[in-house]
């Protein structure tokens, strides 16, 4: 694979659990954040793929891009309601890959374990011969956050669809979404392969025009994945009300290093 080489280390911190009211139950709107590194014995410590992001029950609304310093909405439509300064991620990140460094040294430098993912291809829509549709290839429950997903059409590399980011879940593994548009045709096989560094060869998964339907509690499960959650407005004036609360607080929040 490339990318970082070596060993790899990885922090992963809760740094906001916030409940909004719903009828009949409790949503959790979470600030995520996570640093990581890997060891080269040539470049010595590296760092890469480092992410902040807020997500609704396991949605994403939005990253910061650390590098522009920009917030992206995974919604468009979310940035009418409120806002989030970029900015203001790049301190908590500090703090974290300064937490990291401790932590790395205080392990001697053990690595974290590779756990390898599950993955899992379906597409979008109920299929259609000769309607445009999106294929779905979802990597699930795989740590460290660093990964491959190529997409093959008849055995050929095509082009590649656009990737989530890394999704962190509550075991402190992630998830990640790649998708690619599609016209079903009966003579095609379309192949998602995963490189991870808990494989110890590329696994890939076959999908053609044949294969079954996803269980309906599997397309539920990953439909996250696609940011076309069901009743997403219900949810707006409970998340922004917490948005503006952190804000008038945000002076007082400062996560402490260890």
């Amino acid at each position: 694979m490339g990318g970082l080489a070596g060993f790899q280390w990885v922090l992963l911190p809760l740094l906001g659990v916030y409940l909004v009211a719903s009828v009949g139950s409790e949503e959790v709107l979470s600030q995520v954040a996570f640093v990581q590194r890997g060891l080269s014995a040539e470049k010595g410590p590296d760092g890469g793929g480092d992410e902040f992001m807020f997500d609704f029950q396991g949605d994403e609304i939005f990253h910061v891009d650390l590098g522009h310093k920009e917030t992206v909405w995974r919604l468009p439509q979310f940035q009418t309601f409120t806002s989030f300064q970029a900015e203001g991620a790049q301190g908590n990140i500090a703090v974290l890959r300064s937490n990291l460094q401790t932590l790395m040294k205080r392990s001697n430098f053990t690595p974290a374990e590779n756990v390898p993912p599950q993955v899992t291809v379906y597409p979008k829509d109920p299929v259609a011969l000769g309607e445009p549709n999106l294929l779905v290839c979802l990597a699930d429950g795989f740590s460290p956050p660093v990964i491959n997903m190529t997409w093959l059409k008849n055995g050929e590399v095509v082009k590649p669809g656009e990737e989530t980011d890394f999704y962190p879940k509550a075991d402190n593994s992630f998830r990640r979404f790649s998708y690619l548009a599609f016209v079903p045709d009966p003579e095609d096989i379309y192949y998602c392969r995963v490189e991870h560094w808990g494989l110890a060869q590329p696994l890939t998964k076959e999908w053609n025009t044949n294969v079954p339907e996803p269980l309906p509690e599997t397309a539920e499960n990953v439909v996250c994945g696609l940011g076309l959650a069901v009743g997403i407005v219900g949810i707006i004036v409970g998340t922004v009300l917490i948005f503006k609360s952190r804000q008038r607080n945000e002076g007082n929040y400062r996560q402490r290093p260890l």
